[in-house]
């Protein structure tokens, strides 16, 4: 079974680096960064699920989502057969997750008041279709996605990812 990544693009550009290597988009937080606000420690809600959709959290519970539930900086989002999800971030961005799917936000902040902000998502395996809100508009260099095989960055548009899960 090949490797491979699948982009289909609906929109602007969009810039591609085959290692899987460069999966850091910014230092991880300082031991003495301050501690977020509760606006800060939600990423985004999720606005529509469809059959069988886990949110397993940073701290390693995993629950059964329904619209509404809140989505953190961190958290890993998995469909299964025949099941979706759509998450819309606090900049506006709208994830729709396809079924069999394993989507980790690895990691998101966002500014409102300056706009400012950055986000790394990973699609592990499945699908998703990503247009971006704010932090693409704005600052495109500081929106990546992974896959296992390849880096996306951003450049504002409206695109859908494809991954095989590796052998």
């Amino acid at each position: 079974m090949n490797k491979k990544s699948t982009m289909v693009l609906y929109g602007l550009a969009l810039a591609v680096s085959g290692a899987a290597a460069q999966t850091s988009a910014g230092s991880p937080p300082s031991a003495e960064a301050p501690k977020p606000t509760p606006s800060e420690e939600r990423a985004g809600i999720v606005k529509s699920v469809r059959g069988d959709v886990q949110l397993l959290s940073g701290d390693g519970k995993q629950r059964a989502v329904s619209a509404g539930d809140a989505v953190a900086p961190i958290d890993r989002l998995q469909t299964g057969a025949d099941s979706g999800a759509s998450v819309v971030l606090r900049d506006g961005t709208t994830l729709v997750v396809g079924p069999s799917s394993r989507l980790d936000l690895k990691q998101f902040h966002f500014d409102s008041t300056t706009q400012d902000g950055g986000m790394l998502v990973s699609l592990l395996r499945g699908t998703l279709r990503m247009v971006t809100g704010l932090i693409g508009r704005n600052h495109p260099d500081a929106v990546r996605v992974e896959t296992q095989t390849a880096v996306i960055g951003i450049r504002g548009t409206d695109f859908i990812v494809e991954a095989d899960p590796l052998p």
